[in-house]
């Protein structure tokens, strides 16, 4: 539906080079990554705001590269929504329809049913500036939805909400998706793409990193960039060796002299192992156990995390692990104590690079 080919633009000191992608029709398609790695250049070199000094753009195998924004099919909301202050609610969603050359009784039906598709009705007599946050977002929303674009652009359009504003907009948008809209939505939120995306594309330094299902992204990062963007903070470079005579019982070399057991019927060779910080159990003495992994370490830093308290120790390399508030008072957790780390082999992922 939307094929990006290898497009490129120079902004000063920044550059966004040979970005590729494609989104299909009716596709949720989130593009992640922090701060100032071309996100929102990307979406208005799409939009057609800015033109890209490489590359080619297709919407339904149309070249749209050299078009006119208002003839693309594609629509924006920013985050700021960008309401015109001196106009109603009603008008503010009316303006795109009037510019269109529309009979009246059309605007005012199509302006009345994009309104009500938000939920922003009650709020059509009235002026941007009496609207909260997240009843602004919902009149951009149908301001742009009322022209019809074919793929709807959408630039952190929920990051500057309070929670509960945010979820109501992502039930929203979730619904507006399941309607047939095709929607690219940028974001520095991974959770937020987690519950909105059915792809994701991870940014980084004007690139496009990895392109795959949330599933994809989080079980098999393809860079130790991606990984940690993503959370994911036990993620190893190494090489695969087969060690048992069944063939799934491998050893993973690591840096530093380390070396893990895997349980995989992958090829052997350089890759990538990783396993969850939530698969790492922490004792005071060497457990009497039939997990592969077993290390010594010292407790190297100890932080309040979202699903408990994450516990950074030093094996050889860095390794996290999550643990309960009371496992680590149990276990009189200090930074500095000597502790033996463990996690299964069937608990770590090896995938090739």
């Amino acid at each position: 539906m939307l094929r990006i080919e290898r497009l490129s633009k120079r902004l000063g000191s920044f550059s966004m080079q040979d970005v590729s992608f494609e989104i299909e029709r009716g596709e949720y398609f989130v593009l992640l990554g922090a701060s100032g790695v071309g996100k929102t250049v990307l979406l208005e070199v799409i939009a057609g705001i800015m033109m890209p000094d490489a590359g080619w753009m297709f919407l339904d195998d149309r070249d749209i590269t050299s078009e006119r924004p208002q003839t693309r099919g594609i629509g924006i909301v920013y985050q700021d929504q960008a309401l015109f202050p001196h106009l109603s609610v009603y008008q503010n969603i009316a303006y795109g329809l009037h510019c269109l050359r529309l009979k009246r009784s059309h605007v005012r039906e199509r302006t009345r049913a994009m309104a009500e598709r938000v939920g922003a009705q009650e709020l059509l007599n009235r002026r941007p500036a009496t609207l909260s946050g997240g009843e602004a977002q919902r009149v951009a929303l149908a301001r742009t939805l009322a022209t019809g674009p074919k793929c709807l652009l959408l630039d952190e359009p929920i990051s500057a909400l309070d929670i509960q504003s945010k979820e109501s907009l992502r039930s929203l948008l979730r619904e507006i998706n399941r309607q047939g809209q095709t929607i690219l939505h940028v974001t520095h939120d991974y959770e937020e793409a987690l519950s909105l995306a059915s792809r994701i594309a991870i940014m980084e330094d004007g690139r496009i990193a990895q392109v795959g299902t949330p599933e994809q992204i989080f079980h098999a990062p393809k860079s130790q960039f991606v990984a940690r963007f993503v959370g994911i903070k036990n993620f190893f470079a190494g090489t695969l060796e087969k060690s048992d005579e069944n063939g799934q019982l491998c050893v993973f070399a690591a840096e530093r002299g380390m070396r893990f057991h895997v349980l995989t019927d992958a090829k052997p060779g350089p890759g990538f192992l990783v396993f969850g910080s939530e698969d790492v159990a922490i004792g005071n003495s060497r457990p009497e156990t039939s997990a592969k992994n077993v290390f010594p370490g010292t407790v190297l830093d100890i932080a309040p995390a979202k699903l408990g308290v994450e516990v950074s120790f030093d094996i050889g390399v860095r390794v996290s692990a999550l643990l309960t508030q009371s496992s680590v008072s149990s276990l009189e957790l200090t930074i500095g104590k000597s502790v033996f780390a463990q996690f299964k082999a069937s608990a770590a992922r090896f995938f090739p690079e």
